[in-house]
Parts: C-alpha cells; sequence; structure tokens
C-alpha cells in the first residue's frame, strides 16, 4: 500500500475542489495513483471534481500570426504571471509566432536557430531567449507550435494572452471568427462525435461504469444509463454539436450552414495545459528547517 502524504491530498484537493477526507479516501482506494483517484472522485460527487481539474497553473501566454492562408499558433512559458506583462517578454512570443509561419521550423529547437534581434540581442532567437532570461531573471521557453499553410482562410481568436484558438475554414469570415470565439470558450475536444479521441471516450465510459454499479440498477439499466452518459458526453465535447454560445437555440454546425461557412479543423491551445507544477508540501518544508536549525546549533 502507498503512503499518502499531506502533499498528495493538497494536490488533489487543488485539482478536484473535493473535501480532504474524501480526497484521502479516494488516494487510498486508488493506492497512490493520482488519476484513478481524481476519477473515483468523480463518480462519487459529479462533475464538481472535473471543474477545478482544468485549471492551469503554469504560466505563459499564447500568440498568433496571420498572413493569408499561412499562419501560427504557439506557446510561450514563463515561471510568474509577472513575466507574462513584459514588454520584451511579449514582443519575443510575438516574433517567434510570425518566425514559425514564415519559416516552418521543425520543432522547437529548429525555431530557436532562426536568425532574430531584439533587446541588444541575437544573432538567432535562442540568443535572444538566452538574453532575455539574464536581463529578466526567469527561465523562459517556447513549448510548442503550429504551423498552418494551404488552401483554407484562417481566422485566429486570443482570449486575453492565456487562450489561442486557429480555426481553418471557407466561406464567411465574420462565423469562422465567431467559432474561433466558441471554441475559446467551450473547448472542444474534436470536430465531430467520431473524431473524439478513443482515449477519452474510454475514461469516460470508465467513470460511468463505474456510477451506473454504484446505483444498483439492473444489469440491463446500468448499460442504457452507461451509453447515455457517453453519448452525453460525446455531445458536449464535439464542436459541431455545442450549441453556439452566440445563440443556444442552434449547434455550431447549423450556424455554419446557415452562412454557407465549412469548417476543416481548430487548434485550441491553453497555457500550462497539460504541465504539472510543482506541489509543496509546505509542513515538511517547515519541519526540515527547524531540523537543519537544530542540527547546526
Amino acid at each position: 500500500m502507498a503512503a499518502i502524504t499531506a502533499s498528495m491530498v493538497a494536490e488533489l484537493r487543488a485539482k478536484t475542489d473535493a473535501p480532504m477526507m474524501e480526497c484521502k479516501k479516494a488516494l487510498t482506494e486508488a493506492d497512490g495513483n493520482m488519476d484513478k483517484a481524481e476519477e473515483i472522485l468523480r463518480v462519487k460527487l459529479g462533475n464538481k471534481a472535473g471543474k477545478a481539474a482544468a485549471r492551469i497553473t503554469a504560466e505563459g501566454v499564447v500568440t498568433a500570426f496571420i498572413d493569408g492562408s499561412t499562419g501560427a499558433l504557439l506557446e510561450t512559458n514563463c515561471e510568474t504571471d509577472f513575466v507574462t506583462k513584459n514588454e520584451s517578454f511579449l514582443a519575443m512570443a510575438r516574433a517567434a509566432a510570425e518566425l514559425v509561419a514564415q519559416h516552418n521550423p521543425d520543432d522547437v529547437a529548429a525555431l530557436g536557430q532562426l536568425p532574430y534581434e531584439q533587446d541588444g540581442f541575437g544573432p538567432t532567437l535562442e540568443d535572444v531567449r538566452k538574453g532575455l532570461i539574464g536581463k529578466i531573471g526567469e527561465n523562459m521557453s517556447f513549448r510548442r507550435f503550429k504551423r498552418f499553410a494551404g488552401d483554407a482562410r484562417l481566422a485566429s481568436y486570443l482570449h486575453g494572452t492565456r487562450i489561442g484558438v486557429v480555426v481553418e475554414y471557407t466561406g464567411d469570415e465574420v462565423a469562422a471568427k465567431d467559432v474561433a470565439m466558441h471554441v475559446a470558450a467551450m473547448k472542444p475536444v474534436a470536430l465531430t462525435s467520431a473524431d473524439v479521441p478513443a482515449e477519452l471516450i474510454d475514461k469516460e465510459r470508465s467513470v460511468a461504469t463505474a456510477k451506473a454499479q454504484e446505483s444498483g440498477k439492473p444489469a440491463d439499466i446500468a448499460a442504457k444509463m452507461i451509453e447515455g452518459s457517453v453519448q452525453k458526453y460525446l455531445k458536449e465535447v464535439s464542436l459541431f454539436n455545442q450549441p453556439f454560445v452566440k445563440n443556444d437555440k442552434q449547434t455550431v454546425e447549423q450556424m455554419l450552414k446557415a452562412t454557407d461557412t465549412t469548417l476543416k479543423g481548430f487548434t485550441l491551445y491553453v497555457v500550462g495545459e497539460g504541465i504539472e507544477k510543482k506541489v509543496d508540501d509546505f509542513a515538511a518544508e517547515v519541519a526540515a528547517q527547524v531540523a537543519a536549525a537544530k542540527s547546526s546549533s
């Protein structure tokens, strides 16, 4: 049996908003597995446990650049929110997105080798990054990017600096920009239900199965409950099935059809998504400092 520490309980509570004792029970039942414990809480507590899990802890900005049918979406990370308001950091992030669109680098390492000068640093983007680290006194890095090029038109939407969306479309520009804004607000995972990744469906089915088992319903009714939950989930996370944010009387698919617009794809970046932030065990840290003080006295 894995040891359940206070820091593990605190981390699960921060992710789920569940009561402390429920977090400890779930971790014990899951033998210390954080993901499994989170699923257990979702079964017991419903959707409340999933809401706080979407909170983003890492800092940084998302920048976009579009020039005709060529464009880029880029996430640049830093250590604190303070730096996300630094104009030199923002200028580098904006320039890096433009470099991605113009030069089509293979990866982040190749992006860093592209020619760029700023604030007296250069001659490459990597040199500028290192120079700003020294100047600002905080680590920063380019995490991920996507380049767009082809026959489709592009529209982007940035919600502040933390959420960025690019959609690929043909048709009406206003409709496309509205969809980009919708994606930022509703965060779909795929265009259609058929496009939702199998691993996400399997996870949802697992949660629905556990809920059905706890309900004590007969097997045939439980099976219908499970399938109903999965189908509801698929509609909620597929863009075309979502109620349009500007008019919830129609779906996004219906809005696009009404405006004679075809959506070929979308890319959504949320700053820090998927990054695990270090959770400090404050009590343990204090105890360690006290012990160190005693040993040195």
